[in-house]
């Protein structure tokens, strides 16, 4: 019977996150596969990994991560920020990908129909720590303790000021698309980032998590009738509950993180079906 699965930060400029890929295939011929976000840095790498999946799943959803954003010296594709998205989005177009710029798919299989609903939506630094009252302090903070993104020299919000107010211009239309949609449909929403901050406080380090997310879309499971909510960026895969709607956190991560784990990576996550 198929099934709608989930994967994210497949990472493959990693060797062994190569192989992790060239091992994912569906087990029915009309599964469908979520990808939601870091499948690598490099263009082509981004590209080419979603060539292979799509040849493999009847249908396969991307949903953009920070690491397909950046804009790495060694990348020949040099286009940033905006330019850079909407090159990755006429790709996966090419290659018959859904992306958040697409009309949304309906699951029709088991435990549907849903609406899988795509999204970037990127983040704010709003996941602050308790007492930072500002972006500025919390990147000071972060500073200090060596705890700083790579976004911060790689990820371009070209032609936006900042990455939130990049941030908060998808925030504000994507939630127009989603007030849109059927009401009598549920939803699957799929973005990198988790869209309630809760899964960010058992990260190792706390002052990570104000590139994790907004606290603008805290109540979006509620209020489009999610059924699942899938996320990755992490690196910390599990499943957890909040208002009595699923969230699946999907990633795969880096080799030296799924070893610690103690089983294969690269399982795929059945979210529906």
């Amino acid at each position: 019977m198929p099934a709608l699965f989930a994967i994210s930060d497949l990472h493959v400029a990693y060797r062994e996150n190569r192989d992790v890929l060239e091992g994912i295939h569906p087990t029915d011929d009309g599964d469908w596969l979520i990808v939601a976000g870091d499948v690598g840095e490099i263009f082509a790498d981004v590209v080419s990994s979603l060539r292979l999946l799509a040849g493999r799943f009847a249908k396969v959803i991307w949903s953009p991560g920070n690491h397909e954003l950046w804009t790495p010296r060694e990348d020949p594709e040099q286009s940033r920020g905006v330019a850079r998205y909407e090159r990755l989005v006429a790709a996966c177009r090419e290659l018959g990908v859904s992306t958040p710029e697409d009309e949304y798919p309906v699951w029709e299989g088991a435990g549907g129909p849903a609406v899988v609903a795509p999204l970037f939506l990127l983040y704010d630094y709003s996941f602050r720590l308790p007492g930072q009252r500002s972006k500025a302090e919390s990147l000071a903070y972060a500073h200090e303790t060596g705890v700083i993104c790579t976004d911060e020299i790689l990820l371009h919000p070209d032609p936006y000021a900042s990455r939130e107010q990049w941030c908060w211009a998808r925030v504000e239309a994507t939630e127009k698309r989603l007030a849109a949609i059927d009401p009598g449909l549920p939803t699957v929403l799929v973005n990198h980032w988790p869209m309630v901050r809760e899964p960010t406080r058992i990260l190792r380090f706390p002052e990570f998590a104000q590139w994790c997310g907004t606290e603008r879309t805290a109540d979006w499971h509620v209020r489009f009738r999610t059924t699942v909510s899938v996320y990755g960026h992490l690196h910390i895969p599990r499943t957890t509950t909040y208002d009595g709607v699923r969230f699946e956190e999907v990633s795969v991560g880096y080799p030296r993180e799924w070893r610690l784990r103690g089983t294969p990576p690269g399982k795929l996550r059945r979210i529906l079906g």
